[in-house]
């Protein structure tokens, strides 16, 4: 590692599946491991027609060869700890419109710009590696959007020299992605028992209060609403709770409520949801405000340009 530009090198990865996801690979190759590719397809079986990354999995699968992890909520002062002691951290960011999340590798942070050097994977003919700069502040605005969560992958005498202090969240955190493994694999009560155990160990891990939220929205239980506000009562910035108790009171015809809970999550962040433009459309066209409800139906085809009911939005456009 470069120490004046406190950058590290990564390895050119493409091979990645949705029980390998590619910042766990490329972390691995990193560390001088090949994680088994046919292990990963044959795990991916449980998950048939799912489209997102199994993060669990690949984690799991690093550890069976070697490597240690470690799941905390962390800072901008951390992140660069962990950089200077020679390990890329993994950190959990806002996706684009049709994606929740997204997981990223960083590689390192440049201090005379005052940015956060991301992994970028673009396949270009000459197989280099690709990296984004992001400002610093943008990157921690957006960052704390989810808890500030990162993943420290590598040899557990290597995460020990970083002297990372260990807290109650690390084993919370964990119960958080194996209830999502769970809630996708369709086992609701096991996710939900996972939550429940993630939140006792840890009663300020505000992504758990988030996620124990959104199973019980599904489950239509008006219970959701306390979980989701623990959640922004730790973290007032946490997008997905606003957006989740949104989508509560949108189905329960609660539509001022509603209103007021999508707007503060697109205050947060305008583009990370195209679908909060149509669900306040919906509602905003309910109430009779029908020249906002026709903004945001544009700005939901200005973020997601490809929706499939594209040509129903446009009309309803027209007729608003």
């Amino acid at each position: 590692m470069e120490s004046s530009n406190h950058e590290l090198l990564l390895p050119l990865v493409q091979e990645e599946n949705i029980c390998l996801p590619l910042p766990i690979n490329v972390v691995s190759k990193y560390w001088n491991v090949d994680l088994p590719m046919e292990e990963a397809l044959e795990l991916a079986k449980q998950y048939p027609n799912n489209s997102g990354s199994i993060l669990i999995e690949g984690i799991e699968l690093a550890e069976r060869n070697g490597l240690a992890c470690k799941i905390i909520h962390s800072s901008i002062p951390e992140l660069k700890k962990i950089i200077d002691g020679g390990i890329p951290p993994i950190v959990i960011l806002p996706g684009i419109p049709e994606i929740t999340q997204h997981a990223s590798v960083i590689t390192g942070y440049d201090e005379t710009n005052n940015t956060i050097l991301h992994y970028i994977q673009k396949g270009t003919q000459e197989g280099e590696q690709q990296e984004g700069a992001i400002p610093q502040k943008i990157f921690d605005k957006e960052w704390s959007e989810d808890g500030r969560m990162l993943i420290i992958l590598a040899p557990e005498d290597i995460i020990s020299s970083v002297n990372i202090e260990k807290n109650l969240d690390e084993e919370s955190n964990r119960l958080c992605f194996i209830s999502e493994k769970l809630n996708t694999q369709k086992n609701t009560s096991k996710a939900l028992e996972s939550l429940k155990k993630a939140v006792e160990i840890d009663r300020n891990n505000s992504t758990a209060l988030h996620l124990l939220g959104g199973i019980l929205n599904a489950q239509n239980s008006e219970e959701c609403l306390k979980f989701y506000q623990k959640s922004i009562d730790l973290n007032n910035r946490y997008y997905l709770s606003y957006n989740g108790q949104g989508n509560f009171y949108l189905k329960s015809n609660q539509f001022e409520k509603a209103e007021s809970c999508y707007s503060k999550a697109i205050e947060i962040n305008p583009k990370r949801s195209a679908k909060i433009y149509k669900n306040r459309a919906y509602l905003r066209e309910k109430q009779k405000k029908n020249s906002e409800a026709k903004v945001d139906l544009k700005n939901y085809l200005k973020f997601s340009p490809k929706a499939e009911d594209r040509g129903i939005i446009e009309q309803a456009i027209r007729e608003l």
